[in-house]
Parts: C-alpha cells; structure tokens; sequence
C-alpha cells in the first residue's frame, strides 16, 4: 500500500470509528487529522495553522450573528405571533392545527435558521395544543419536527453561509434566493401529506378564513417579518454583504424583542446571549478543525480519487446523482449538519458539477438531505428533541414520521432533478448559476 493510500485510510478510517463509538464530532475529526499528518510526515504545528485559516473567512463572520438574530428572535416572543399568523392562514382546513405547524415552521424558519430550534419553539406550544385539539400525540410530534427542516431552507440560514463557504465563490445571495421555493414546495409536500392522514382519522378544522383576520394578524407580525426582508432585500439589492445584514438584523432583532414585542428584558437578553456564545463555539470549532481535515483531504487527493471511484460506478447522470443523495443521507444518520457540509462538500461538489448540477442547486441539495438526516436515528438531533418536548418515545415517533419522509425524499428527488425548482429565483435575480 502506497504512502498516500495509507494516510488516507488512517484519515477516513480512524475518523468512522470514532463516529461510530460517539466520540464527539469535533474530537473525531481533530483526532483523526492528526494522526493523518503524523502518518503523512508533516509536523502538528500545522493543525492548528489550518485551523485558524479555516475560519478566517470574511463570509463566515454572517454565521454567529445569524445564530445571534435567531435566538434573541425566539426568546423574545416571535413564535406565538408567527403561530397566529398562520393560524390566520391555513387554520381553516382539515387538520388545520397541522397546516399550521408547518406555515408557522416556514415563517419562523426565515428568523432562527435553525432546525432545532424551530422543534423546541413552536413544539412546545404547538404539540400539546394539537394533543388537546384530539390529535396523536406521534402525529403532532412527527409534523413538528419535519416541518421544522424548511428553516434550513428559508433565508436566511446560517448553513446556507457554511455551504457557499466550503463550496468556494458561491454567493450567498444567491443561496439564499435559491432557497424559498424548495423551502415552500418542501411544505407544500407536508401539508398534503398531512391532509391525506388528517382526512383518514378525521381531525378538526378550525375557523372559516377571515381576511380581515389574516391582515390584522400579518400587522401584528410584521416586526418580526421585517427581519428577513432587511437581510433579503439589502442582499440581493446591493445595498450591504451578507455580513453586514446579518450584523443590522441582530440590532433590529434586538429593539423588536425588547421594545416592540418586550417579550425580552435585559437580563434575557443576556441569558440568550449566553446560549448563542455556547452554539458558536461548537460550530466555529467544527469548522476550524473542518479546514485542517480538509487540508489533509486535498493533500491526500481524495476529492478526486472520490469522483474516480462514483462514476465508475455508472455514467448515468441519473444513477451518479441518486448516489450523492445516498451518500448524504447515510451521512446524515450518523453525523450532524455542519460537519458533514463542511466535510463532503469538497469530496462530492466536483462530482456534482461533472454531471451537470449547478452548485447552487448541490447546496440546497446537500442542506435537504442533512435535514432529513437530523430526524433519523441513531444521531438525529432534531428527532431526540421533538421526543424529548413532547415527552413520547422515539421509536413511536419515527414510526407516526415515516408517511413524512416519504414526502420529504419526493421533495428531494425533485429538487434533484428539476433544477429550476432551486435556480429561478436567483437566475431572476440576475445571479450566475
């Protein structure tokens, strides 16, 4: 065995084992990359140098202070006016309690970007109104936390950032243009398949649609709404980078929560301030000993052994493409989001554009089929806490989610294979894809 095929193995090998021992993620990979260079003959002082160039990046100075805007956005009393609001709106079908978790996921979504956050939110208010509405408990569990994957979508997500990042020269803008409509056919697909069960077990409509209603409750939420559209508009319209959106709308975020709203004091700001600093520094770590293992990776060619290796498999774009989903959602059940972006990004983009899919549409791609793998066991993150609030076990869960993720994967499939679902927007919009 060559040198190079060697470092490899130690590289991709020692990293699966400590995976699938749950060692920590970040342990797993700094571990792992330095026993690569050490195998490789390159002296340690060099992980750490990789590491500091892996976040000396101007673009991902939007992370931190979008995690920020969505935490002081849904500490300060968002949720139950953006659960109003699509109340308003879809509360009058059947099994409208449903359509409304799934409306009121796309809305705050485009404030918290974070699929975690989203469950714990809007679940804790939304799974034990459901439950006293006459809804399964693992039904209102199962449309909470798939539901919640449209805010990884939705602009605008700090994954999103971490992507065109890794990606190299993709736009932010961009991204984030490419994701509503995946974002809105994402909940289309949930909604239907909520309808079809909600029909089948006969659960409740709520009231007839008002429009005087659904305007007073869109006044009401438009403080919180105006957030996305600061970052939206002044992206896309030139007016400031993505960094320095994101830096205006934790200000505004800010005054909302405390002024407007006042579903935040000073001592809660603080608290959620805390909370943001103990999520930044897991995914800044994450990302810093990303770059080292990414170092090690282009040094040891494996992006291109990678590509090598899939299309000879098959010459059929088609085949090569339900691959790369394959890929990301077995990754997807046994690592978290941000580590496996940063990681097969660079492995499996080049093998993407080969056949023809735009990095664009890769990356939203890539986000769906990390989403789908945050409610799998055994590492589901967003599974464990949809369990944990609304108090049900897991397997029961999984099971009531299994008509989901069959609407989740049409979504992907779809997404896959009809590119202009993902590129119009940004095409419209003047943006090369």
């Amino acid at each position: 065995m060559s040198g190079e095929n060697l470092s490899t193995l130690i590289l991709l090998g020692s990293f699966l084992i400590m995976v699938f021992l749950r060692f920590p993620i970040a342990y797993s990979v700094g571990i792992s990359t330095a026993l690569c260079l050490l195998s490789m003959g390159q002296n340690l002082s060099v992980l750490p140098m990789q590491m500091v160039r892996g976040v000396w990046s101007f673009s991902l100075m939007a992370v931190p202070f979008f995690i920020t805007m969505g935490v002081l956005m849904g500490s300060g009393g968002i949720s139950e006016k953006l659960i109003a609001l699509a109340n308003s709106l879809v509360g009058w079908m059947r099994g409208g309690l449903a359509m409304v978790n799934i409306v009121a996921s796309y809305f705050f979504g485009g404030i918290s970007g974070s699929a975690s956050a989203d469950t714990a939110s809007l679940g804790s208010i939304l799974i034990p109104m459901m439950v006293d509405q006459g809804y399964d408990a693992d039904f209102s569990t199962a449309v909470t936390i798939t539901s919640s994957c449209e805010g990884l979508l939705v602009p605008p997500s700090h994954n999103m950032v971490i992507y065109a990042t890794t990606a190299g020269g993709i736009s932010v803008g961009a991204l984030f243009m490419a994701g509503y409509l995946p974002g809105a056919l994402l909940a289309l697909s949930l909604m239907v398949g909520s309808y079809i069960i909600s029909v089948k077990r006969n659960y409740p409509k709520g009231d007839k649609f008002s429009l005087m209603g659904f305007l007073k409750q869109l006044a009401t939420s438009f403080w919180a709404l105006a957030a996305i559209l600061i970052v939206i508009v002044g992206v896309v319209g030139g007016v400031f980078t993505a960094t320095e959106s994101a830096a205006i709308a934790v200000v505004y975020s800010l005054l909302v929560s405390v002024f407007i709203y006042k579903g935040l004091n000073w001592k809660g700001v603080w608290h959620a301030l805390e909370s943001c600093i103990d999520t930044l520094a897991i995914v800044l770590i994450l990302i810093s000993l990303s770059g080292a293992f990414g170092y090690c990776l282009t040094n040891l060619h494996v992006p291109a052994k990678a590509a090598a290796m899939i299309t000879g498999v098959s010459s059929n774009p088609i085949v090569i493409a339900l691959l790369l989903n394959l890929i990301l959602l077995i990754l997807g059940m046994i690592m978290d989001m941000a580590p496996i972006i940063l990681i097969a990004t660079p492995i499996l983009l080049p093998v993407a554009t080969s056949i023809g899919i735009s990095p664009i549409q890769f990356g939203i791609m890539v986000v769906l089929n990390c989403g789908i793998g945050l409610l799998t066991p055994p590492v589901g993150a967003v599974l464990f806490i949809g369990s944990a609030v609304a108090k049900r076990p897991m397997e029961k869960v999984v099971k009531a989610t299994l008509p989901f993720y069959v609407c989740m994967l049409i979504t992907l499939l779809l997404l896959t294979f009809i590119p202009q679902i993902s590129l119009w927007l940004p095409s419209l919009f003047g943006y090369a894809v």
